[in-house]
């Protein structure tokens, strides 16, 4: 039995890491500086808390074996904060597909008992989990593609670049005056 395991994109999680990092660094400093009720110390763990909570949703993983399809995080995750499943290849009736808000296309396994489960999309090698996905399955899956081309985390960590920046402007300003 060979185990293939497919993770996050490094470009998706530094891209959203960093991202986290730049909006909320500058928090405590201006807590500080304006002289907020709440203090920069409780800033600061609810920083550290709501980075190792992003820290555990990127660190979904697929492993996809002969026998069945998973979806899992390590065991420091706790299982109400991200679901882990496993679906068996003879179990799965169908790939749905279902729009976003935003107007992107997810696709969800269905289940001999009707129960959907998300496909992850975001993570690196999907080519080849969708090809694994046909091969096991024999659903076609011609037609699906990831939900965000690289393009556009590029654009969103050139962007985060440019915050970064600023927080570190705005930081200078606040701890010299």
């Amino acid at each position: 039995m060979t185990e293939q395991i497919f993770y996050i994109s490094p470009l998706i999680r530094i891209t959203l890491s960093l991202l986290h990092i730049s909006l909320m660094i500058p928090l405590p400093f201006l807590a500080t500086f304006t002289h907020a009720e709440i203090p920069a110390w409780l800033l600061w763990m609810g920083i550290g808390l709501g980075f190792g909570a992003l820290q555990g949703g990127l660190s979904q993983r697929v492993v996809v074996t002969d026998r069945a399809i998973a979806v899992n995080y390590p065991i420091w995750v706790p299982n109400f904060f991200a679901k882990s499943w496993t679906l068996v290849w003879g179990d799965i009736k169908e790939l749905k597909m279902r729009t976003t808000g935003q107007g992107g296309l997810v696709y969800y396994f269905i289940n001999d008992r009707g129960a959907g489960f998300l496909l992850p999309m975001r993570i690196a090698g999907f080519n080849n989990l969708v090809k694994l996905i046909q091969q096991y399955s024999s659903i076609d899956t011609t037609d699906i593609y990831p939900l965000a081309q690289p393009w556009m985390y590029f654009a969103l960590l050139g962007l985060t670049g440019f915050l970064l920046l600023t927080d570190v402007w705005t930081i200078w300003t606040a701890i010299t005056i």
